[in-house]
């Protein structure tokens, strides 16, 4: 089947690679796996050798009944299981054919007892940020995430002070990610234009949607990064509406160089200003 470009579509075909990310996602018989993605079912396989139940959203309609023929497990539809959400596993699998964006994950683990799972996925690069919030902000954070990215999204995410941006923030405030390893364009068909990488995030904890004060970090944090060229100073002040001078002590009760920009703070700088304002 040929891959669509619409809906980021690109195939791994390196061995190597597959058994670093399986490696990464330190699977035991008992775990249980939410895969997003699984294409043409390569990854899936290794999954399936090793993991107690796999649980894999597809939203390629086609790809999805095909893996489901294949691997002769049950397909479910995103619009058929809105009420039920009950999935039957056969083989140790099932699939929603549907977007992950908008099934309603939540329900489908809790229904499924799915609870304490991890995530192991080659997933589209458009929409990695998305993803990857949909995970952290849900109600069942899962308890590792290994997925296969844009090398260079999984650098950003990976920054330290001096080169952060919102995205290394967001992921940095729920869990510690690395890079495992790279992957380069050519293990995949059709050949992307840039290089992979797999990133491991480990999260600090099983916590549920965002709290009011986790809101209102991220609220600080979107202000601080507003105009990047501009002082931190200057963003808080326009964004908070309140005086230089009183943005300026705040900092300074921080041990912040007044002159610093968004990009210069670690996550720890972060949540010492977020709790200060």
């Amino acid at each position: 089947m040929k891959a669509k470009k619409s809906l980021g579509q690109y195939f791994l075909r390196d061995q190597k690679a597959l058994e670093q990310i399986v490696a990464a996602a330190d699977l035991k018989k008992e775990d249980k796996v939410l895969e997003i993605g699984p294409g043409k079912g390569v990854l899936s396989g290794e999954l399936l050798k090793r993991a107690n139940r796999v649980l894999m959203i597809e939203k390629d309609e086609k790809l999805a009944n095909e893996m489901a023929h294949n691997f002769q497990f049950p397909i479910s539809n995103f619009q058929s299981i809105s009420n039920d959400l009950i999935l039957n596993f056969k083989n140790k699998a099932a699939i929603v054919a549907g977007d992950v964006l908008d099934v309603n994950l939540p329900e489908v683990i809790e229904q499924n007892n799915f609870q304490d799972y991890k995530v192991v996925a080659n997933i589209p690069y458009y929409i990695t940020g998305k993803i990857i919030r949909l995970l952290f902000e849900t109600k069942y954070q899962p308890k590792l995430i290994v997925l296969l990215v844009q090398k260079e999204v999984a650098e950003r995410i990976c920054a330290r002070a001096g080169d952060m941006s919102i995205l290394a923030v967001s992921v940095q405030y729920f869990g510690t990610p690395e890079i495992i390893n790279t992957v380069f364009k050519e293990s995949f068909a059709p050949v992307p234009r840039v290089d992979s990488a797999i990133l491991k995030i480990v999260p600090f904890n099983n916590q549920a949607c965002l709290q009011e004060d986790e809101k209102e970090f991220f609220k600080i944090v979107k202000i601080g990064f507003a105009s990047p060229r501009k002082t931190l100073l200057n963003n808080l002040s326009a964004g908070l509406q309140v005086p230089k001078d009183e943005v300026a002590t705040i900092m300074k009760k921080c041990s912040l160089d007044i002159k610093l920009r968004a990009e210069d703070l670690s996550i720890e700088d972060w949540k010492d200003l977020s709790k200060e304002i």
